[in-house]
């Protein structure tokens, strides 16, 4: 079942599955980063209002901001 990103946990694993179609300009902006389809992650920490949210990816953190969060679609893992 696909999740967004932004209702993961810290320490949780996951995989992208997609973006939320009705957001394309932070598509773009996802996919640059490396956030394909098929990408592992793990969600390292989430600040307290939920913004923004640091994952491990690529063997790197990368922190994305709570609307960018919101278009990454996931499974976890």
């Amino acid at each position: 079942m696909d999740i967004k990103l932004k209702d993961m946990q810290a320490g949780a694993s996951g995989v992208v599955t997609g973006y939320d179609k009705s957001a394309a300009a932070y598509r773009d902006r996802l996919l640059s980063m490396g956030l394909t389809k098929g990408t592992a992650f793990t969600v390292v920490r989430l600040a307290p209002l939920g913004d923004p949210v640091e994952i491990e990816v690529r063997g790197f953190n990368l922190s994305l901001r709570k609307d960018e969060a919101n278009v990454l679609m996931v499974r976890s893992l």
